[in-house]
């Protein structure tokens, strides 16, 4: 448990933090999960717009500190290889 005053504040920051990174890693999942449906149900169009929207908000998680840059990368270019994949 803390005990100086620094500490406490500490811990209120640190758990504000919590909440607005978890709420940004929900809303990318969410964006993530939409591009996924897209391409299990064949659907090219859906795919491609999920795909744009998605990326943004991955590249602003970055940028907040959420997701690590190559993480980021790494996703969005695995989920454009899959669309560009579809027929």
């Amino acid at each position: 448990m803390a005990n100086t005053a620094s500490a406490k504040k500490a811990v209120r920051v640190q758990a504000r933090k919590t909440a607005v990174n978890k709420s940004r890693r929900t809303m990318v999942r969410s964006k993530l999960r939409k591009v996924e449906d897209a391409i299990a149900a064949g659907n090219k169009d859906d795919a491609q717009a999920a795909v744009k929207a998605a990326e943004p908000a991955m590249m602003r998680a970055v940028s907040k500190g959420v997701y690590h840059k190559n993480t980021a990368a790494r996703k969005i270019s695995r989920l454009n290889k899959r669309v560009k994949a579809m027929s």
